[in-house]
């Protein structure tokens, strides 16, 4: 469904992508995995066409993403933001309906508004949050409206960014069962850019280590613990020492 081929970035001297190359197959739920400021979110941004990769091509459904129009991708896609990104000012169902009511769905608000309510109904939460707006929801409460959204309209695509960031233990568990119960349910392909492991072990079918602006290793979830790579290994341990350096 997405392959990524020779991908390199850079922002002045620094080279974050320096040649990814990634496949992700359709109906797999793929997890990248890799510290902070490796590139993971810069990767997800050249897919949405937020950021342009300097050289190297992305195909998706064989679809030149980088030369050709994005329009066609852009509606069979969906995404869970780091921050949840919640629109303060309008109630939960807008959010959730906020791209069912544009672009080329333009569904009338009944409509809209059945569908967000079913939507967070699938993600467990009740009708009558519909209309409340976000600052009177929990962390985890917002998180699962976020989820709702980025499966509104039934995408074929969807991106986590770091989808348990700020959560605590109990709700994080929560939200990473959801996630896999719909990507399942769905049949979607999804790319989940994460550090937590317990995201890793619950949300993936293969996982993919990025350092140094390239892929490390690539493999099924199953085959993670025994890779035989130094930098898997290390940063699944949790270790301070290995090929992986640290500031101090």
């Amino acid at each position: 469904m997405i392959t990524f081929e020779k991908i390199h970035k850079s922002f002045g001297a620094n080279n974050v992508l320096c040649g990814v190359d990634l496949t992700v197959g359709c109906g797999q739920s793929m997890v990248i995995i890799g510290g902070s400021g490796t590139g993971k979110s810069v990767l997800i941004k050249t897919v949405l066409g937020l950021i342009s990769p300097d050289s190297g091509k992305i195909l998706v459904n064989n679809q030149d993403m980088i030369k050709g129009r994005r329009d066609n991708f852009l509606s069979k896609f969906g995404m869970l933001f780091q921050g949840g990104a919640l629109f303060d000012s309008m109630p939960v169902w807008q959010n959730v309906a906020f791209r069912l009511q544009r672009g080329h769905l333009k569904l009338p608000k009944t409509e809209a508004r059945e569908i967000a309510i079913e939507k967070l109904r699938r993600v467990g939460l009740a009708p009558d949050v519909a209309d409340r707006l976000p600052a009177e929801l929990s962390g985890g409460m917002q998180k699962r409206v976020s989820l709702a959204r980025a499966i509104a309209a039934d995408p074929e695509i969807i991106f986590f960014d770091e989808p348990t960031t700020g959560l605590d233990p109990i709700m994080a568990r929560i939200i990473n069962n959801l996630i896999r119960e719909i990507v399942v349910e769905m049949g979607a392909t999804a790319i989940t850019i994460t550090h937590d492991m317990i995201s890793v072990d619950t949300i993936a079918d293969k996982v993919a280590m990025l350092h140094e602006g390239v892929v490390k290793w690539c493999g099924a979830l199953d085959d993670m613990a025994h890779s035989g790579n130094p930098h898997v290994d290390q940063f699944i341990h949790g270790r301070a020492e290995g090929p992986i350096k640290t500031l101090r």
